[in-house]
């Protein structure tokens, strides 16, 4: 077995040893991009805490905490008739998941199946 040997498919190529020059010169360029990056980063100090619009942090996380409700109000606000009448119907029991998984597949086939 050649391990040098190039693959042709009949939508292109592949060889290792292209792929091994292709990844040595992305390493090469990561490499360079690192070198001249910024070096006066000091971990510990003021710039390694978080940018809040120029305001101190609370001391208390849960003061700028945002939960899920939060940050999807307006989504779930414009779906509220599908979710008035989607959520009674969330129990949480996989069996009942998978019912209505099984119901909907057996829905969608015999739809087909008329088709």
């Amino acid at each position: 077995m050649d391990i040098a040997a190039t693959l042709t498919t009949g939508f292109g190529f592949w060889n290792p040893l292209i792929w091994l020059a292709v990844l040595v010169v992305a390493l090469v360029i990561a490499y360079i991009i690192w070198v001249y990056g910024e070096s006066s980063y000091k971990p510990g100090t003021e710039q390694t805490k978080p940018y809040l619009s120029g305001n101190r942090e609370p001391a208390a996380k849960r003061d700028v905490h945002l939960g899920g409700g939060h940050l999807y109000w307006g989504f779930t606000e414009a779906l509220s008739g599908y979710y008035d009448r989607i959520v009674p119907l969330h129990t949480g029991v996989l069996t009942d998941y998978l019912l209505w998984f099984f119901g909907i597949a057996a829905a969608l086939i015999i739809i087909v199946g008329l088709i």
